[in-house]
């Protein structure tokens, strides 16, 4: 996989890591790889007329599998991080390391300084979609995506800690949840499982698990905003002249 980043990314990266399912704790045995990461444009792609890739996508066939890789820009990358989004926060601090550099750890050293309360809202908002979504067709993947959203973000607002892996949230969430990322794991689009918990049980659920995260954020001693902008802005303007 390094050979074939190598070969068709134009670009230096900071980081590249793995998103998506295998970080999440429940990848099946056809699941997608998820590739998330920084790269760096050359100075003169960014001053001159004729500006660089700030977002540069590619997508392949690994091992019989689809691969594909996002890669932002540093400055955009940044932009992302000042902001309540918790894919970017994932995606710096993702143990499964394909590619990284003194600058990524230099990333992930600010991220205890971008966490704020109003990442809440991010991880509310993605459970909604995931839990409308399961609603409309059954499928096991958007359940357990939706579990996995809301148990991270009551994690996030409780602890400050950005944990993405559904198998070490599970026992913050529903004695059933370890069936149901066995079930996945079978089967990348499978269905509810036959012997799974009826509808209403998972519904009330859900919406406890939502309320808990609401309450998690309300009480949380995290700030409103970063509390590190001016170090963000720092590491661009320093990565951009080195």
């Amino acid at each position: 996989m390094l050979d074939r980043l190598a070969a068709d990314h134009p670009y230096p990266r900071a980081f590249v890591t793995v998103s998506g399912a295998h970080l999440y704790g429940f990848p099946s045995v056809d699941s997608d790889v998820d590739l998330r990461g920084v790269h760096l444009l050359p100075l003169e792609e960014i001053v001159g007329l004729e500006t660089g890739e700030e977002t540069f996508t590619r997508m392949w066939d690994h091992a019989g599998v689809e691969a594909d890789i996002v890669t932002h820009d540093l400055a955009k990358f940044c932009v992302l991080l000042l902001r309540r989004n918790g894919y970017v926060l994932e995606q710096v601090m993702s143990p499964l390391v394909v590619a990284t550099s003194p600058l990524h750890e230099e990333m992930k050293a600010l991220v205890p300084g971008l966490i704020t309360s109003n990442h809440a809202h991010h991880y509310l908002g993605f459970a909604r979609t995931q839990w409308k979504q399961f609603a409309q067709t059954s499928e096991l993947k958007p359940l357990l995506y939706t579990f996995r959203v809301l148990l991270t973000g009551i994690h996030l607002m409780r602890t400050g800690e950005v944990e993405a892996d559904l198998t070490s949230l599970a026992g913050d969430g529903p004695s059933y949840l370890a069936e149901l990322i066995e079930a996945k794991r079978r089967a990348e689009h499978g269905a509810l499982p036959a012997d799974a918990p009826g509808t209403s049980r998972i519904e009330a659920d859900v919406a406890a698990l939502t309320a808990r995260l609401e309450a998690e954020r309300d009480r949380s001693d995290l700030p409103e905003v970063p509390s590190n902008r001016r170090a963000v802005n720092d590491l661009v303007v320093t990565a951009r002249l080195r």
